[in-house]
């Protein structure tokens, strides 16, 4: 099987240093500056430093154009902000294989784009390539680990069953296992709340509020992502499974999460734009938090972490007064009204 990964950031070189053990396999980076210290050092130094690239492993930085026709699965693996562009290109060369995206997040709004509310990956596709075959690969999993192949479990979402059985058969190994589900709005949906969720928890670690508030937060967390979740169209019992608990689990816990470190730098007293430049790659948490928030407000759905984030990163709310305002919540029944 021929696999492209289209983007050369952490998690796309994990990916294809994954892909590349068993498939012809070509990384491609926009920046050909970065696809040649990579070619001349077999390393992606800037984004997974310390990873040797397979000697096999082809790399490239050629504009996309007829000769992604060759191969039999994309794998898009740039941030969410650079998706759309992306899937115009695909869309235009009229690719039949299938197509998958990495990227976890929710599009900013853009007036521009007539973008009220901004939307998620597959919402983005519906409204500039219809016609592609397409999903997202999602879960639990940290670049690093996945590179040096430590047991990774994702799952595969598409209404396209040749997409999800295509995942299947070019990525799950004895190390990498990939499931699959067609609740492709449910794996979206977890993807993106899960790292406004490790802000809010890497702020209550960071100021020491021990591992009952740790607890609560996560458990809450996890039934905000679930309300709004089903609120668009999502299956509830998604939220259980790897795209939802598990990867809410590792972002928030791991010493890894970029998105866990925001918060945990907040809380060292750090302005986000100091926080912002310590960490060398992207935080999707912080630039899909406030759409988040926008989506739930208008659907009716009460998300007071996600809020108390926001208020947070805006520079609305302190630190101090950000957990404040989540413990002097009043009282309720626990649970989520589906």
């Amino acid at each position: 099987m021929k696999i492209a990964v289209l983007g050369a950031g952490a998690w796309g070189t994990a990916l294809a240093v994954q892909s590349a053990l068993s498939h012809h396999t070509t990384l491609w980076a926009r920046d050909s500056t970065q696809t040649l210290q990579m070619q001349a050092e077999r390393v992606n130094a800037k984004y997974l430093n310390g990873v040797s690239l397979p000697g096999n492993l082809v790399l490239s930085s050629a504009p996309l154009g007829v000769w992604l026709h060759d191969f039999d699965l994309i794998i898009i693996a740039t941030p969410m902000s650079a998706l759309r562009s992306v899937l115009v290109e695909l869309g235009g060369l009229k690719i039949l294989k299938p197509v998958v995206w990495l990227c976890k997040g929710i599009e900013a709004p853009n007036e521009d784009r007539f973008l009220s509310k901004g939307l998620l990956a597959h919402e983005i596709l519906d409204q500039v390539a219809p016609e592609l075959m397409a999903g997202v690969l999602s879960g639990p999993s940290f670049a690093q680990e996945v590179a040096h192949l430590k047991p990774t479990a994702l799952v595969a979402a598409s209404v396209h069953a040749n997409v999800r059985n295509t995942l299947v058969k070019a990525l799950h190994t004895e190390k990498l296992r990939i499931y699959a589900t067609t609740d492709i709005v449910g794996v979206e949906v977890g993807g993106a709340v899960k790292n406004v969720m490790a802000i809010a928890t890497g702020l209550c670690d960071g100021l020491q509020l021990g591992l009952n508030a740790r607890a609560a937060l996560i458990t809450r967390g996890l039934s905000e992502m679930t309300a709004l979740g089903v609120a668009l169209g999502a299956r509830a019992h998604t939220f259980m499974g790897l795209s939802g608990l598990g990867d809410l689990v590792l972002t928030t816990t791991g010493d890894l999460s970029r998105n866990r470190k925001v918060g945990l730098c907040l809380a060292q007293g750090l302005t986000l734009e100091q926080t912002l430049s310590t960490l060398g790659h992207v935080a999707e948490g912080v630039y899909c938090a406030k759409t988040v928030s926008i989506r739930a407000a208008q659907l009716g759905i009460e998300m007071p972490i996600t809020n108390a984030v926001v208020a947070l990163l805006e520079g609305r709310m302190k630190v101090q007064d950000a957990v404040g305002h989540l413990m002097a919540r009043s009282a309720k029944d626990e649970g989520v009204d589906f």
